[in-house]
């Protein structure tokens, strides 16, 4: 008979109010009247009969005793002593029947290591235990449920298997650990689930799984069970060259890419490309056109299309916008086969505020600080993480390596670093808190960012994290045993900002900017650069690249073809954004596809036929990439002629030479002089002012033969065809006996 005490438990059970329901739910062993024996209980609402079944004997069964009309049942088995596996045979008033291990009869699948790892915040692959897991348990078939949310009252696992019932499946919490847990025999893949929090408050909120590997398509907000683990890659030779590559050593021209906006389906309600179509449509395009690298905008889950992917509310799954994790995977996997990196943007500075998100989680400030001058971006209307609990630290570490480990992404460009490193980013006096020290670094991002680097680089060697940080802050890419951040790169706000405002300018007046086009090599060795034009310079009424140029049509097109010839070949890994290639006239929107029918156009044909010789060239020339982060690779020949508005540079591999100019004036010079270190004979090898792409065809059909005259402080120089606004590129012939020699 149950106690009064016992009878209190049962009502928790029925009420969602137990924080262990292993306790009263399932087997136990107990003694009555001096005899040993073993009880079960179990909580179905729905049911009409419930027997216990002895999986290892399907012939002894026992009945089970309604003791609550809710659906709460017990049975005593006196013959029995010791616990045995069981089934529990169930059947509905609707006579509908089913047999099912029973999910309290199981130990719990976080270990205590697991837990203390988590809690010291070193538990770098804790998505395999927190989250939804099929796995075989114990010997049976299921999935394991696991949510970390220390002050709530109760959890339960509500699904579509369950008729969403907040009672059917409350989890237990395991100690003081705060994560709370349960394995449920029998689902399938696809089901949909969330987690049922009565908060600290009492609230009670259904909230989406913070490690949960796929998602519902938005507005629907539930997790998906989903095994990503069964992918079998393609990509093993990439992966093994990957990590003894050098990244700072090698090409790096990045295709970055909205993938909902790329292309899309319009004879089918302009849906959007899947995973699969865009593996066989992107991937091909990318490699045709000579990028490296494509770079995606942020794939996490997200709500809002509008937030391009940067409010992320599934950090380990993949959106559903484009299909399942398994196709996203094919698409890595494709672009790996075809010598093509991927680089995913990645967001651990902020996150939405959306009930069903991570705010707010068990009812307090749980991922996310309580002051909201520490904890949340006024200016974004989001939460910021709190990088000082180490379970949050957990949390964003091991999704870095997630995804550059499951899904073999080669690196991070982790977004809104400045954000992170300032307490005062973006906020007013009397808006934010100062440090223990009273300055403006958030020293708890400081080093969680060093941590997540550090474990990066010994966990996933080859992988690269960049940094998009808008500041100067000192060290971004400096490891930090050399007191710097780690990073492997950063993206270059500063060389962008200038430049755009400097080829912005009408040909007449740039002159009177011509620092803002060199004042990048001031600065350029202090930290290892990408020299980006991304897609937040072509929105919000900033113009598309081609609507930033000045000058009649011609000229667009030629400052065009200049500018992205001119950062090719600045030292610098290159990034640009997708519809730059071809010119295209709108702003960029997330909402529909790039205009692809422009290119029925010769202007936009050339202009793409240009870009594709451009990376082509690029590739193909080591003295582009080989020595970008050493100063013997770059040297100015001529950075002060502002009244012409000319430069020339050279550019150095450790086995060759190339030599830029570039007319920032629609000028044309039929007899320009360059300074040049050797004598001998200099070939023309690009020119962005050939016909083809649309120029004049100003061109050095011929070798120029150096004089010894000198000029730009060196001892030879050559005289060249210099076309307007236009970037001219020569190399030096190999010396040979027939080679005119040059007069003394």
């Amino acid at each position: 008979m149950i106690t009064i005490k016992q009878l209190n438990e049962v009502f928790r059970i029925i009420n969602g109010e137990h924080p262990d329901p292993h306790t009263v739910l399932g087997m136990h062993e107990l003694e009555n009247d001096g005899k040993k024996m073993v009880a079960v209980r179990a909580f179905i609402p729905g049911a009409k009969t419930i027997t216990v079944v002895d999986a290892a004997s399907r012939r002894l069964k026992y009945p089970m005793e309604r003791i609550h009309e809710d659906g709460f049942f017990e049975v005593l088995i006196p013959d029995r002593e010791e616990w045995f596996r069981y089934k529990l045979d169930c059947t509905d008033y609707q006579e509908h029947s089913w047999t099912t291990y029973d999910p309290y009869a199981f130990s719990p699948t976080i270990t205590e290591y697991d837990r203390y790892l988590f809690g010291a915040g070193t538990h770098y692959n804790i998505y395999e235990k927190m989250g939804a897991h099929m796995i075989t348990f114990e010997g049976a078939k299921g999935v394991s449920f696991a949510v970390w949310a220390p002050n709530a009252k109760s959890v339960s696992v509500i699904g579509n298997f369950n008729g969403w019932d907040t009672r059917r499946h409350p989890m237990r919490r395991l100690g003081l650990s705060g994560i709370w847990e349960l394995f449920i025999p029998g689902l399938a893949v696809m089901d949909q689930y969330k987690f049922h929090v009565v908060q600290s408050t009492g609230r009670q909120v259904d909230k989406s799984d913070p490690y949960a590997f796929y998602s519902q398509l938005r507005p629907e907000t539930a997790s998906v069970i989903f095994p990503i683990g069964r992918y079998k890659w393609k990509d093993r030779r990439w992966m093994t060259a990957r990590k003894k590559a050098n990244v700072y050593t090698a090409p790096m021209n990045i295709y970055e890419v909205h993938l909902g906006s790329w292309m899309r389906v319009p004879e089918e309600g302009d849906r959007f490309l899947t995973y699969t179509e865009l593996a066989e449509r992107l991937v091909p395009y990318v490699k045709e056109m000579g990028f490296s690298h494509i770079e995606l905008l942020p794939v996490e889950e997200h709500p809002f299309d509008g937030s391009w992917g940067y409010q992320v509310t599934g950090y380990y799954s993949p959106t559903s916008r484009y299909g399942t994790p398994a196709m996203f995977k094919e698409f890595i996997d494709t672009c790996h086969q075809n010598g093509i990196g991927v680089i995913l943007d990645w967001v651990p500075a902020h996150f939405p505020k959306d009930d069903f998100g991570l705010g707010r989680f068990d009812g307090t400030a749980l991922y996310e600080h309580q002051d909201p001058r520490r904890g949340e971006h006024l200016q974004w209307g989001t939460y910021i993480f709190n990088y000082g609990r180490k379970e949050v630290s957990n949390f964003l570490i091991a999704n870095a390596i997630f995804w550059l480990d499951e899904y073999h992404i080669d690196g991070l460009r982790v977004d809104a670093v400045a954000s992170m490193l300032y307490l005062d980013f973006c906020k007013n006096d009397g808006e934010w808190a100062a440090n223990e020290y009273g300055g403006r670094e958030n020293l708890e991002a400081v080093e969680f960012i060093k941590h997540m680097n550090s474990i990066i680089a010994k966990r996933v060697p080859g992988a690269m994290m960049i940094a998009e940080e808008s500041t100067s802050w000192e060290g971004v890419t400096k490891s930090p045993r050399e007191h710097g951040l780690g990073f492997t790169m950063k993206w270059n706000m500063g060389w962008m900002n200038d430049f755009l405002f400097y080829i912005k300018k009408d040909p007449i007046y740039r002159k009177y900017h011509h620092n803002n086009l060199t004042f990048g090599m001031a600065y350029n060795y202090s930290e290892n650069f990408v020299l980006v034009l991304s897609h937040d310079e072509v929105v919000h009424e900033k113009s598309a690249m081609i609507g930033k140029m000045p000058g009649d049509l011609w000229q667009k097109y030629a400052n065009l073809r200049l500018a992205y010839g001119f950062m090719y070949g600045h030292p610098g890994k290159k990034l640009l954004f997708m519809g730059g290639e071809f010119a295209q006239f709108n702003e960029w929107s997330e909402a529909r596809s790039l205009d692809w029918h422009l290119l029925q156009y010769k202007d936009h044909q050339q202009m793409q036929g240009y870009m594709k010789a451009l990376n082509h060239f690029y590739l193909s020339e080591s003295a582009f990439w080989q020595m970008d982060y050493d100063p013997r690779g770059f040297t100015w020949i001529e950075c002060d002629d502002a009244e012409s508005s000319v430069v020339s540079f050279i550019r150095r591999s450790e086995k060759k030479e190339l030599y830029f100019v570039c007319n920032f004036t629609p000028e044309t010079y039929m007899d320009f002089r360059v300074g040049v270190p050797f004598r001998g004979s200099y070939r023309e090898v690009f020119n962005s002012d050939e016909t083809q792409y649309g120029g004049s065809g100003v061109v050095n059909e011929k070798a120029v033969v150096s004089e010894k005259m000198p000029w730009n402080r060196y001892q030879n120089s050559i005289r060249i065809k210099l076309p307007p606004l236009a970037m001219v590129v020569f190399e030096k012939e190999p010396d040979n006996e027939e080679e005119p020699k040059q007069k003394k």
